[in-house]
């Protein structure tokens, strides 16, 4: 699953669809994601944020496995602000 073609929410299914150059395509259920994680509200604003306005940097953060990472800085600086 190498390079990601087109990503795009689906409000429907509660999915991030992601298509890849290979044919693969892949959903990512993000109430899992989200029970995984167990964000809290600055993190799940994030989260809703990435979703609707950048789906290739979500999709890339969970398949490289550093979303919990991301998270946590996104709301050191939030709570800076």
């Amino acid at each position: 699953m190498k390079n990601l073609v087109h990503c795009e929410y689906n409000m429907d299914t509660v999915c991030v669809e992601a298509n890849f150059a290979d044919g693969t395509t892949i959903a990512i259920d993000c109430t899992a994601v989200e029970n995984q994680l167990e964000v809290n509200t600055v993190q799940q604003s994030e989260l809703d944020w990435l979703i609707y306005n950048e789906p290739r940097t979500y999709v890339n953060l969970i398949l490289s496995g550093s979303m919990a990472t991301y998270l946590k800085e996104k709301a050191i600086h939030k709570q800076q602000d």
